[in-house]
């Protein structure tokens, strides 16, 4: 997995940077990330945690839904079974319905993860969900996917560098002025606070 990850921000040669992201949390469909950022290899590193004020876009919601069969595994919370593992294109199977990764932090040289996400109860209330740190390096394989987690993870680190760049929903903002031709507005004076 590539250590650092280029661009905050306009994908320009005069803005080029190279960042490192710790961790990621998404929560009402709004990305909070703290990352590392460096304007070139010598330069040195500059800590940021920022909240991005649009929600975020489809596919990093993907991205991060595409974790919750490892989730799963490695918080035992499900066993594995022979249609344990979706295929990329098609949606989680009905298995996976209660849970929900909502984010992510890295190790150190992102040599690791430690995935955090949900539960939904059967009563409704929800139980949050932290697995072990899970290296990618393990030289006793204690959890026999970390190839495929790393690759899953790759794909969710694209999407979250992504919306640091910007990608989010596109949404119609109405017109704050605009009125409906038909509706009749009446507007009464409120008398002045004391």
């Amino acid at each position: 997995m590539s250590q650092l990850l280029p661009v905050v921000g306009p994908d320009s040669p005069e803005t080029r940077s190279i960042i490192t992201i710790q961790k990621v949390k998404v929560k009402d469909q709004h990305l909070t990330c703290e990352f590392i950022e460096q304007r070139s290899e010598e330069a040195p590193p500059r800590a940021f945690a920022l909240t991005c004020t649009e929600q975020v876009h489809p596919d990093l919601t993907h991205a991060l839904s595409r974790l919750v069969p490892h989730l799963c595994l490695l918080a035992e919370q499900l066993t594995e079974t022979t249609d344990y593992w979706p295929d990329e294109s098609e949606e989680l199977p009905t298995l996976f319905e209660p849970f929900t990764v909502t984010g992510f932090s890295m190790g150190r040289n992102q040599g690791g993860v430690t995935l955090i996400g949900q539960r939904e109860l059967a009563a409704g209330r929800v139980l949050n969900l932290t697995t072990p740190y899970q290296s990618f390096d393990d030289e006793q394989a204690s959890y026999p996917y970390t190839g495929l987690l790393e690759t899953t993870l790759a794909t969710a680190l694209v999407e979250v560098e992504a919306a640091l760049r910007g990608k989010c929903t596109e949404y119609r903002q109405l017109d704050l002025f605009e009125q409906p031709a038909t509706t009749n507005v009446l507007l009464v004076p409120t008398p002045p606070r004391a």
